[in-house]
């Protein structure tokens, strides 16, 4: 069963709504459930899905009869595109959904791919509509590449469809059986990505789950952190440097120039390839008065299962193979874990906020929700509507809460030069009771722990 996606099968409904043949890229991170979306949105409908390999074009023609050969399809072993997309479409009545998964492993390929596919669109073959999805998860390729590399084709795409990933309220759905604190654990982990959900068990706890389907060397997860980068990169040394180095706590280009001793050029350039790749990102602090407090920008690894493997497995492969993964749980991962997890609990919630703005059950409708990272200390929740009323908020997974956590907080908007209209103090444990009492008399400050989500 699809969960969510309520919005993106909207737009492939629109799009075949229209008269007239389509071509749509549907595009996203691996695991982000692309083709769980459009196995969804062919359910019903007249069509056929195939999962491009990488591979020389006569090859890929030869794997795709042969596939259809499987399907029921009387095929040639070299059949070419336009027979391909015949056999198709003339089986039944009626517009057709052609799903290619993949599709950049036949385009960087075929130089001729996409020419051929618009002349069939065009041509007295195609004798009913059509709408063809194209389907990659080579994000910085789409973005950055394929329309210099399909040329006048480009402009016979109906549209690009972007997959993002899936909220922290879609995981908890996702695992039943799981505590709330439990769910942000799974989450600081596998992200939004329903993909790699699928190698958790909620009737296990996180640690059976890290240690049965991560630190398993025969498991899926074991190694995927490592080759969701690999899979779209070259020189894997460079990258595994500069990624683990980030893991590392190296988060500013001095810091990463003096952990790898690559020049500051080689870094920037590598940087861009994996910031364009989504695996990377530059935070840049939320523009305050405060200028002189503020660091002007730091990387840090965005997708959760690559920080996770950069963080516990790659600097430990030695002690991953010597030892049990019980041993190695104990000694490598345990005591860091929920300091791991706090960065993470940042981002639930933020989204926990947007989703109390999106329903207006905030003092202020926020426009703009970012953090604040100054040179000693930060604003985990930095919020403004319009009228640049403000909300600063504390994000706590480690620890219980406390009164002098609340005075740091503001000392830390201090040095930002914001006066905060409203406080929001996230806890995973209790708060204490001066604070408690704090907000008897503070009508603008409100605590919520977790199981208030």
């Amino acid at each position: 069963m699809l969960l969510g996606r309520k919005a993106e099968l909207r737009h492939l409904n629109n799009y075949y709504d229209r008269e007239g043949s389509q071509i749509v890229v549907v595009y996203g991170q691996k695991h982000v459930g692309k083709t769980t979306l459009v196995r969804e949105f062919m359910t019903q409908r007249a069509g056929y899905y195939y999962m491009a390999r990488a591979c020389s074009e006569r090859e890929q023609v030869y794997q795709w009869g042969m596939q259809m050969s499987r399907d029921g399809y009387e095929m040639e072993a070299f059949p070419s595109l336009r027979d391909i997309l015949i056999r198709i479409t003339s089986r039944e009545q009626g517009k057709k959904v052609i799903v290619i998964d993949e599709f950049q492993n036949i385009v960087k390929a075929s130089s001729d791919f996409m020419k051929e596919l618009v002349s069939f669109m065009h041509s007295h073959w195609n004798r009913d509509e059509v709408m063809i999805i194209l389907c990659s998860s080579a994000i910085g390729w789409v973005e950055n590449s394929m329309v210099t590399r399909i040329g006048e084709a480009a402009y016979e795409l109906s549209g690009f469809l972007k997959i993002r990933e899936m909220p922290f309220a879609d995981l908890v759905e996702r695992f039943p059986n799981f505590r709330i604190e439990e769910c942000v654990e799974a989450y600081a982990i596998l992200g939004g990505y329903p993909g790699l959900w699928n190698q958790f068990d909620d009737r296990l706890t996180i640690q059976q789950n890290i240690c049965r389907h991560i630190l398993n060397r025969d498991s899926f997860l074991c190694e995927e952190g490592e080759r969701i980068l690999m899979d779209q990169l070259r020189e894997p040394g460079v990258y595994n440097t500069i990624m683990a180095a980030i893991a590392d706590g190296s988060h500013k280009l001095n810091n990463l120039y003096l952990h790898t001793d690559f020049s500051r050029a080689k870094i920037s350039v590598y940087l861009k390839n994996l910031i364009e790749l989504e695996l990377v990102e530059k935070v840049f602090s939320y523009d305050t008065a405060g200028k002189e407090n503020v660091q002007k920008g730091i990387y840090r690894i965005s997708h959760p299962l690559v920080h996770f493997y950069y963080t516990y497995l790659y600097p430990y492969r030695s002690e991953l193979e010597a030892l049990s993964v019980g041993e190695f749980y104990n000694n490598y991962i345990m005591s860091d874990f929920r300091k791991y997890v706090n960065g993470y609990f940042k981002q639930v919630c933020r989204q926990h906020l947007t989703r109390l703005n999106d329903r207006k059950r905030l003092p202020i409708q926020l426009e703009i929700v970012g953090e604040w990272i100054g040179k000693a200390g930060e604003l985990d929740i930095i919020a403004q509507d319009t009228q640049e009323h403000t909300l600063i908020g504390l994000c706590n997974w480690e620890r219980p809460t406390t009164y002098e956590d609340y005075e740091a907080l503001l000392g830390c908007a201090k040095k930002a030069k914001i006066n905060a209209d409203h406080v929001y103090m996230y806890s995973a444990y209790r708060f204490d009771e001066r604070l408690n009492l704090e907000t008897k008399v503070r009508t603008n400050l409100k605590l919520i722990q977790i199981s208030d989500f």
